[in-house]
């Protein structure tokens, strides 16, 4: 059976920035009442060179993270290791240089992809905004069917790049 990482990032402080966590968190609980043992889960405020080494001990990673991208309400994308770079923003190493970084330094290549969640507002506040608690609940239902599918095999060619 694949292992498998769900790994959220955001401001839990910032409204809807909190979405990947709470997707997270959410997953992890649908997770455990299932008894899916295969699928670990992680978050914090935002992706490190040390998860790099935390990524190579998975045959698949969804990293997920709020969107400010024109989007409907969510979508996920394939994270290509050759996109690499350090982006000096809110989330300082993007999912593309962990991976990149996991290649070159641990030999691994997990199969990894990004669930943006669209996102609206972004004041220091909670809780989030009433629209992405939608997207949220989208993300969860669609991330759940995805963890079934990647749990047998490859991840279903049914995602949007």
């Amino acid at each position: 059976m694949k292992k498998i990482l769900i790994y959220g990032y955001g401001n839990p402080g910032r409204q809807d920035d909190c979405l990947a966590n709470a997707l997270v968190e959410k997953t992890q609980q649908w997770a455990e009442k299932n008894n899916i043992e295969n699928v670990e889960f992680d978050s914090n405020y935002q992706l490190n060179i040390e998860d790099a080494e935390q990524i190579s001990h998975y045959d698949k990673v969804i990293f997920a993270d709020a969107s400010t991208e024109h989007i409907d309400d969510f979508y996920l994308s394939k994270v290509q290791p050759n996109d690499a770079k350090v982006e000096f923003s809110m989330h300082a190493v993007s999912p593309s240089y962990v991976v990149d970084l996991c290649n070159k330094i641990y030999k691994k290549s997990p199969e990894t992809y990004l669930l943006h969640i669209k996102g609206y507002e972004w004041n220091f506040m909670s809780p989030m905004s009433n629209e992405a608690q939608k997207n949220l609940d989208l993300a969860f239902n669609f991330l759940k069917y995805k963890i079934i599918t990647m749990s047998n095999g490859s991840l279903s060619n049914n995602y949007t790049e």
